[in-house]
């Protein structure tokens, strides 16, 4: 990536991230976005380094969008897949040619992939507060993520509580968990291998 656009200064999108939360707390599930440190955990734990594509579900305001693009390979893509389009339209003033910015549910991640030429991802990561959102819909989307994920793909999911691993157990099984206690609130991250 050029020097210009890997050292640009990143605008603060906090307050955009509060207002959005208070306007639809279920959607946005925290109050303020991700720690560096829990953004450095989340790379770490998905291999970005490694992964050819990756989909980030929820990738609010972009904290996490950026610390994955810094640490991706060049010729790496990075799908994002935003329901809020006050975050989408964020994300889209990204100078990074490797970040796709889409508007839409996560539950139609396969629909979004081919929309987008893309193949199967290597990591799926989310954000999204499973723990809000109705049972049903937190397992469709669940089932979605499986379904396309890469054979050997990485599945991380950072949430406050343990509401996805409970739903995730009878699609990808037990998960391999940590938490990051540098963040507000502190977060736990959950991770299954396809």
């Amino acid at each position: 990536m050029p020097a210009h656009l890997r050292f640009r200064p990143q605008p603060d999108n906090r307050l955009a991230f509060l207002q959005s939360f208070f306007q639809r707390p279920r959607e946005v599930g925290s109050i303020i976005p991700s720690s560096r440190f829990l953004e450095r955990r989340i790379v770490r734990c998905a291999g970005a380094d490694r992964a050819r594509t990756i989909v980030e579900l929820g990738p609010g305001t972009g904290g996490t969008t950026r610390a994955l693009l810094r640490a991706m390979h060049p010729q790496a893509t990075l799908l994002a897949i935003e329901i809020n389009r006050r975050f989408v339209h964020l994300l889209q003033g990204e100078p990074d040619p490797r970040l796709i910015a889409h508007q839409g549910s996560a539950s139609d991640i396969r629909q979004i992939l081919t929309r987008h030429g893309l193949p199967r991802p290597d990591v799926v990561l989310s954000g999204i507060p499973f723990s809000t959102m109705p049972h049903d819909a937190g397992r469709a989307i669940l089932r979605a993520v499986h379904a396309v994920l890469a054979a050997g793909g990485l599945f991380v999911a950072y949430q406050v509580r343990d509401r996805v691993e409970l739903l995730a157990r009878d699609v990808f099984g037990p998960a391999e968990t940590q938490v990051e206690i540098l963040n507000v609130p502190p977060m736990r991250i959950f991770r299954w291998r396809r």
